[in-house]
């Protein structure tokens, strides 16, 4: 018995619930994932990858208003499960039941009908100009894998998305280092470098000889150390693009994951998002990029 998961049937019903209930249901949803797929078949490990990020987003985010673009799509079981289809996941991929992928029929919740990778910038912009160009104020979330970034695609959306202005756009980064299968390319090849590069594991390296006897000033250390990590890779290439990058975080946190979505949610726009920079206070503006 699903005490928590068994009654959402909406984001509705998701928001009603309190913060300190979230962990608990994220449980609920990762158990109930692992039941329906060892029986259905399907995608596995992305979703279960993607359990606390769905959460937070239909948490935060006035879904369906807001709109979420998933990439790829193999990841949103969870996103199906807590928006009204969880007594319907034994038909998943089955003859006349529910598609493995966001499918705009199915549901008022799948903004975009996909399966095809590294679209889902360039609709979440797309979307974001309608709604600007009509006066409606809602936002506009793309949740994009690490292997569908690599595609010419998606930074040819990022190119267009940096030099659109007032968009209320966020793209999600969800840096797993795996999609289908392990993700090849310059790009991949380069960040994977950068990270393992002498200079930043001798720096790692002194500071475990020096803070590792004081367990508060090593764990401190950590938490600077993933936040340069953020300043010093993809945040150069993405500001380059004109988006205001935070991260990365751990998309399994939640106490990380919703503060950050709602402070995103509040950021204002602004007129020209190209000449906009990232801060090191972790405050930004739309279009925004965040690296979970």
């Amino acid at each position: 018995m699903n005490k928590l998961l068994d009654q959402i049937n909406s984001s509705a019903d998701l928001r009603r619930l309190s913060r300190l209930q979230l962990p608990a249901l994220a449980k609920e949803l990762r158990e109930f994932v692992l039941q329906s797929v060892s029986k259905t078949g399907g995608h596995l490990s992305s979703n279960l990858g993607t359990v606390e990020l769905t959460l937070a987003l239909h948490y935060v985010f006035n879904t369906p208003d807001d709109r979420i673009v998933w990439d790829v799509g193999h990841q949103t079981y969870p996103h199906k499960i807590l928006t009204g289809r969880r007594d319907r996941m034994p038909s998943l991929r089955q003859y006349e039941g529910i598609s493995g992928f966001p499918r705009r029929v199915e549901s008022e919740y799948d903004a975009f009908g996909t399966a095809h990778s590294s679209t889902s910038i360039s609709a979440a912009l797309g979307m974001a100009v309608a709604s600007r160009q009509l006066g409606i104020n809602r936002k506009h979330i793309a949740v994009i894998g690490d292997g569908a970034m690599s595609a010419g695609m998606a930074f040819e959306a990022l190119n267009n998305a940096g030099v659109t202005p007032d968009v209320d756009l966020l793209v999600i980064l969800n840096d797993n280092d795996m999609s289908i299968s392990p993700p090849v390319g310059a790009l991949n090849k380069y960040l994977a470098r950068l990270m393992s590069g002498r200079l930043m594991n001798s720096a790692k390296q002194m500071g475990k000889d020096l803070l590792g006897g004081v367990p508060p000033l090593y764990e401190l250390a950590h938490r600077l150390e993933e936040h340069v990590k953020g300043m010093v890779t993809p945040a150069t290439l993405f500001e380059e693009f004109g988006f205001n990058y935070y991260g990365p975080i751990d998309g399994h946190d939640l106490d990380a994951l919703l503060p950050t979505l709602q402070n995103l949610r509040t950021m204002p726009r602004r007129p020209n998002p190209a000449t906009l920079k990232f801060s090191v206070s972790g405050f930004v503006t739309w279009p925004g990029l965040i690296n979970v």
